[in-house]
């Protein structure tokens, strides 16, 4: 049996690493040349018979910084010294029903602070990925237990029904709307569709029922009161009651997560939100890979996930991968922009560099990662009893029987069989006297 081809490819960038190398070689050999000439020149001053004391302190002090700034050149050459590139074959990958879930987790805190209608595209954004739908599960975690929050929830999933239709339909590229309408057409490739009619009927509704969507959410937000700090958890499937279940089948899970939070407990903020999301989910969808989002970072790539699938399931890099990690890209930059904003020299350059070695950089967003990999493999033994188990996971017998079912989903319709166990776990108490952020999962 031939074995199956590569989903991605990894290259060395060999003329940038020459460059690198030799520019390294260039300024490595002009910076001894420095330090040689300010050992000497410090060893005449300290043998000298008269010396000013100022001057020999301020030439230290020069010397020291050099020195300093020496020593983080030399940091830096790692990242200049190996570059690669790699190239993903989506192509490739199985057909969708043998796709494995993907659950994906957005975290807001404070509807005053993250404007409500900025995180609602980023709900619908990641809905909108092109991937299976029944493979696909959303999650928003809303610290501040807002009420503005899940109502604009429910306003999202209503709007979704008709964007992710219509983003398939056209295969449209930008699946924010929010992006989508406030550029040009021809910006998302729709150059042979700007002469359909039924196109620009059917996004001339489609626009209408955004803004009947935004219309809506401002007045949640208006009339509903703000984030509290004190409140109990909710958990919230989001889908209509009239809605059969054809048509749900067709739309991804979509769910409100809002953990419990008392004055006495730390929370841990993000950290905690998460490892919060992490046991909600395997009560309902269990996925093996996990899309990590912050709120004001929408899906600018509708084929990200499949792009990261091309490096999680190619067996040649999988069993040792933990994360595949995106670049953020950010917008309304001034065009003066003198401080690198756009963190262009980390993630155009410097990225390259640390892919050639372990990795890029852990940024906390835009990432799929393995489930797994946050659960710890050191601590799943076969041969493990449930007392230490309890002492790594947490008191949940339901949830440490999800870490060993792996593509085990429960879906919508065992939604009300769980929802007391994902009570339990979405508790300020649940991680007292276990090694949750310590040994297991995302560490605070």
């Amino acid at each position: 049996m031939e074995d199956p081809l590569p989903l991605h490819s990894c290259h060395v960038q060999k003329s940038c690493m020459i460059i690198n190398r030799s520019y390294i070689f260039v300024h490595g050999t002009a910076l001894l040349a420095l330090l040689y000439y300010r050992v000497s020149s410090l060893l005449e001053i300290i043998l000298a018979e008269s010396r000013e004391l100022p001057y020999f302190v301020s030439y230290l002090l020069v010397f020291a910084s050099e020195l300093v700034l020496s020593f983080l050149w030399f940091l830096s050459i790692s990242y200049r010294w190996r570059p690669v590139s790699r190239s993903v074959f989506p192509e490739r990958l199985p057909e969708d029903q043998k796709l494995p879930a993907i659950d994906v987790f957005i975290c807001t805190a404070d509807p005053e602070k993250e404007p409500t209608v900025e995180v609602m595209n980023t709900v619908i954004s990641a809905m909108a990925l092109d991937y299976p739908p029944d493979k696909l599960h959303v999650y928003l975690s809303d610290d501040g237990g807002s009420p503005v929050t899940l109502g604009a929830l429910r306003e999202a999933w209503k709007f979704a029904r008709f964007w992710l239709p219509f983003c398939t339909k056209y295969g449209i590229k930008t699946r924010c709307p929010e992006a989508y309408f406030s550029k040009d057409d021809d910006c998302d490739g729709s150059l042979s569709r700007s002469s359909s009619i039924e196109f620009i009927d059917d996004k001339k509704e489609i626009e209408k029922q955004y803004a009947v969507f935004k219309e809506r959410v401002l007045r949640i937000q208006e009339n509903t009161s703000t984030a509290s700090k004190d409140h109990p958890p909710s958990i919230e499937l989001i889908k209509d009651a009239d809605d059969d279940r054809a048509n749900q089948a067709e739309m991804p899970l979509l769910v409100y997560v809002s953990r419990e939070k008392r004055p006495s407990h730390p929370h841990h903020f993000k950290a905690g939100a998460l490892n919060v999301l992490l046991r909600v989910s395997s009560m309902l969808s269990n996925s093996p890979y996990m899309l990590i989002l912050d709120c004001d970072m929408y899906c600018n790539d509708s084929s990200s996930a499949r792009q990261a699938m091309c490096f999680h399931l190619d067996k040649t890099i999988s069993p040792k991968l933990a994360y595949v990690q995106f670049p953020q890209k950010f917008h309304n930059i001034s065009s003066e922009d003198i401080y690198d904003s756009q963190l262009r020299l980390c993630f155009s350059h410097m990225w390259y560099g640390a892919d050639g070695l372990k990795g890029p950089t852990f940024t906390g967003t835009c990432f799929y990662m393995k489930r797994m990999a946050l659960y710890g493999t050191s601590q799943l033994q076969k041969d493990a009893n449930l007392a230490q188990l309890q002492k790594v996971f947490g008191p949940s017998n339901d949830f440490i029987i999800s870490i060993y079912q792996k593509n085990h989903t429960n879906g919508r319709e065992f939604f009300s069989t769980v929802l007391k166990e994902v009570d339990l776990l979405a508790s300020c108490s649940y991680e007292k006297d276990t090694e949750w952020g310590e040994e297991a999962c995302i560490l605070v």
